[in-house]
């Protein structure tokens, strides 16, 4: 190197070492059920760093430009995010800082802040990189600990190393969980510089090219470090009784007469339901007693559109919602995930399975299984119906002219079937091919306003709702759909919460279905709920979309007075989702007695679970939460959840949430255990 110097004019040698190192790029893949759909790329000159993030999976996906700018110690001075998400709601997110004041711009809007010592602004639009961002600026500090804007704080665990394989060579990594930014927390992979090696969630992954062939292994890693958490949360909220537990003093909801009872007392043993007694019914020796308080059992919710994850089997247990029906997922980590609720092992709601079936396209989503002919397509169903799923899901890429046959086979063998319409053809051709249940209300309705040729396998199939404001419900091609599906008794999986967000969320403000809870949730959840999902800056699509979801629920009215029945589901998550459901139901035209046995011991009868589930009666297992006040007095009472019981476990809510970073909506009731006693 000397040599080479020595060689050159005095001048060129001085430029040559005034010059900035060269930029540092990294690459990373995104990965989702296995398949590779965007990429995420980052230029580092400097103290700046350029970020593009890509990817599309089942037609949708988020397109981020991103630049970041750090001090010495790794903290942003500047930062600008520009793009769209997921849904396409433009992003165009500010921040900087003189060392003293901090100012930014997001979706909620414009704030400053002073600043005392080390802070991190997290970003609300921002990539996957800035988790090693966030990372590496804790780890340097006392604990792993630091203050973070717009609030909070943000922990930094290590954790063990991993070496990871690849084309490059090996590489050891180690593992890094951040929490106190969302409910749940994050995990990433850092290499010995600190650099990001990959972000890991159980189903997507973000991982450095040349790594690609790990992704199954990285998956299941994460998933395992998942479960070792929720394990561990498990043994210490999981309460169960060595002998009979009584909850005193509650009236219970009777789905059958939608009514409350007189006050009484529920004593559960096992599972199950031992007996139903009056409230002045003297405790019996060895029994644990819980004081209703004069409070309501409800039989546990049904979540009719689930894609559970870990995480979720909890959050779902502490609203009160014990029974899932998944709609779709990874077959193999769904099928652990019930091996783990059903042993004890985590928390979770039962989980009635759909087999999700999607066509092989450009546009397909990476879940269930992919097929590319009708024969395939055949096969999944008899693999489906060889391993107890309940049913069938038919996807936006499947084929129409396959799903005559589709569902023949599924009907031969004992599942119904369920679906999208899929691309190129209506809901109406769907119902005649033998659809037992069409999901989601813009499936259902897109038919009326879409052309033959229009490609709902994009996000067409949720931009092209704005359509549909001022609909006329009257109107030739909406009354062959209302008239075929109540000849055919074709049930309605309508998913009204998330098309409510979609629809009329806006940027900045609290969402409708949010209110009654957005006050306890961790700030970074707020600033999420507060961001909207689709892009409504065009002149005339604000009206264009709240107009839209008008016509939805003025769709749902007229199936409800069809006698059309229209299954509770969320495709939110569920947990406290799926009471904003019910509350639409409510604004459906239902009765809130009707709203609670819907949710409850009508979906029951629906999935076949009726002799133990539903309701509240001796000899059914013991599956109901407790809510301080009347629910039909008020709906929303539902999501003051103070106690969940499911197959006998009970579950306190004011003991989870924080976990989760969540200040709990209820608090714990008085529970008396015997001397001596475990509870």
């Amino acid at each position: 190197m000397n040599r080479i110097y020595a060689l050159l004019p005095a001048f060129l040698l001085s430029l040559a070492l005034a010059a900035p190192p060269p930029a540092a790029g990294e690459r990373l893949s995104v990965i989702t059920g296995g398949q590779t759909v965007g990429h995420l790329e980052a230029t580092t000159e400097g103290a700046r760093t350029v970020i593009v993030y890509d990817y599309r999976n089942n037609g949708r996906g988020p397109t981020l430009r991103e630049a970041i700018e750090v001090d010495a110690a790794g903290l942003p001075i500047r930062w600008s995010i520009d793009g769209t998400t997921t849904f396409g709601n433009p992003v165009s997110e500010r921040y900087s800082t003189d060392g003293q004041l901090a100012a930014w711009t997001d979706s909620t809007g414009s704030a400053t802040a002073a600043i005392e010592g080390p802070t991190l602004y997290v970003a609300q639009g921002a990539s996957p990189w800035a988790l090693g961002l966030y990372a590496r600026a804790a780890l340097r500090m006392p604990g792993q600990r630091i203050t973070t804007l717009p609030s909070g704080t943000l922990a930094v665990e290590r954790g063990p190393d991993v070496v990871v394989a690849g084309a490059p060579g090996p590489v050891t990594v180690t593992r890094h969980t951040l929490t106190g930014i969302d409910m749940t927390p994050s995990t990433v992979l850092l290499d010995r510089d600190g650099g990001l090696f990959a972000f890991v969630t159980p189903s997507f992954i973000v991982v450095r090219e040349g790594h690609e062939s790990e992704e199954e292994r990285l998956r299941g890693l994460a998933a395992t470090w998942a479960t070792e958490r929720l394990q561990a949360i498990q043994r210490e909220v999981a309460h169960r009784a060595p002998g009979p537990v009584r909850i005193r003093n509650v009236r219970i909801f009777d789905p059958r007469t939608l009514a409350l009872s007189a006050p009484a007392s529920v004593v559960v043993e096992g599972r199950g339901i031992k007996s139903i007694e009056p409230a002045r019914a003297r405790p019996r020796s060895g029994e644990v007693v819980v004081d209703g308080a004069g409070g309501t059992l409800l039989p546990g919710l049904f979540e009719m559109h689930g894609h559970l994850s870990q995480e979720g089997g909890l959050l779902n247990i502490v609203a009160g919602v014990t029974s899932v029906r998944d709609m779709g997922n990874d077959n193999p980590v769904l099928d652990l995930l019930v091996q783990r609720i059903e042993s004890g092992q985590l928390a979770g709601p039962r989980v009635v399975r759909s087999g999700f079936i999607e066509g092989r396209s450009p546009f397909n989503s990476n879940n269930g299984i992919v097929v590319a002919s009708e024969a395939e397509a055949l096969d999944a169903v008899r693999w489906y119906a060889g391993r107890g799923y309940w049913q069938i899901k038919v996807y936006n890429s499947m084929k129409p002219e396959w799903v005559p046959a589709v569902v023949a086979e599924s009907h031969r063998l004992g599942l119904r079937v369920a679906g999208h319409v899929p691309a190129f053809t209506t809901a109406d051709a769907m119902i005649e091919a033998g659809y037992d249940e069409l999901v989601h209300s813009n499936q259902l309705m897109l038919s009326w306003v879409l052309g033959a040729d229009e490609d709902t396998r994009t996000l067409l199939r949720l931009t092209a709702l704005k359509r549909l404001a001022n609909f006329d419900l009257s109107s030739p091609p909406a009354r062959k759909t209302f008239e075929l599906m109540a000849s055919r008794k074709v049930v309605h999986d309508p998913t009204l919460t998330i098309l409510e967000a979609l629809m009329t969320n806006r940027n900045g403000a609290v969402p409708a279905g949010a209110v009654d809870w957005f006050d306890h949730m961790p700030p970074g959840t707020q600033r999420s709920l507060k961001q909207a999902l689709a892009d409504v800056s065009a002149p005339g699509d604000d009206e264009a979309y709240r107009g839209a979801f008008a016509s939805t629920m003025a769709a749902m009215r007229e199936l409800h007075r069809r006698g059309i029945m229209i299954v509770p589901g969320t495709d939110f998550g569920g947990g406290l989702w799926l009471h904003r459901e019910l509350e639409l139901l409510e604004q459906a035209g239902l009765g809130r007695g009707e709203v609670l046995a819907r949710a409850t011991l009508d979906m029951a009868r629906y999935l076949g679970r009726e002799a133990e589930l539903g309701s509240i009666e001796p000899g059914k297992l013991a599956d109901f939460f407790l809510v301080p006040g009347n629910p039909l007095d008020e709906l929303r009472a539902t999501k003051r959840v103070a106690m969940v019981v499911k197959d006998g476990t009970f579950y306190f809510p004011e003991e989870i949430l924080p976990r989760f970073g969540v200040r709990p909506l209820a608090a714990k009731p008085a529970v008396r255990v015997p001397k001596g006693s475990t509870f």
